[in-house]
């Protein structure tokens, strides 16, 4: 089965359900330190420890949160806490009482300066303990957070710990490699699945929820 948000053109001839994300030894030691200490500081509920006030730039991904909905209730804790299906641009961005006026008109600026563009979803792949989706191509994504880094540097993306991370979809981070085995194999007959990008998200976690703050479209307005 084939699903497309809207219409386009999309990235083509990728492989499906088992490719494998290759880490180096020091983002594969960063993720399972992370993931600890989250552990530790919130229990099996939290992936990561995320104050209220914290802010992330994401990209949503509504037709593709239809289909993996089901497997992030269960088994993504940001999905327990709100989020939807989603690319993360920059997290963590600056904390709420930092936005200001000045801030959302500059993230204006930055992703008007961006087109549109599609993502084609294909298949999984993984991160120590995290199954997740492959969006391609990737440059586009990789252009949002290069611009938004740029802009803000002392904002690294995920604190700096993974280095250059590969944009993904998370659909499990929690639950064994069996269990991520068996949610890969459900979805593979759904893939592959294309969506279009037309916007950014300013995201705020308020304490018990992640909720969307401000919706800053891709594309400079004629006119």
């Amino acid at each position: 089965m084939r699903e497309t948000a809207e219409t386009g053109t999309a990235r083509t001839d990728t492989a499906a359900g088992t490719d494998v994300a290759v880490e180096s030894a020091e983002a594969t030691e960063a993720m399972e330190a992370a993931r600890a200490g989250a552990l530790e500081a919130g229990g099996e509920d939290e992936a990561w420890p995320v104050a209220a006030g914290t802010t992330s730039l994401s990209v949503a991904l509504p037709a593709l949160d239809r289909l993996v909905a089901p497997w992030r209730r269960a088994w993504d804790t940001a999905a327990r806490h709100g989020g939807t299906a989603h690319v993360t641009v920059l997290f963590p961005f600056l904390h709420r009482e930092r936005v200001d006026d000045g801030v959302r008109a500059a993230l204006a600026e930055e992703f008007a300066a961006h087109p549109p563009f599609e993502l084609r979803f294909a298949g999984c792949a993984r991160f120590p303990g995290v199954l997740w989706l492959r969006p391609e191509p990737d440059g586009p994504l990789r252009a949002l957070t290069a611009a938004v880094t740029a802009r803000w540097p002392e904002q690294a993306p995920y604190g700096g710990l993974f280095g250059d991370l590969d944009p993904h979809v998370t659909v499990a981070n929690s639950g064994s490699a069996a269990q991520h085995d068996l949610i890969e194999a459900a979805l593979a007959p759904a893939l592959p699945l294309t969506e279009r990008v037309t916007a950014v998200d300013l995201v705020v976690f308020d304490g018990r929820r992640w909720r969307r703050r401000t919706r800053f479209p891709l594309g400079r307005v004629d006119g």
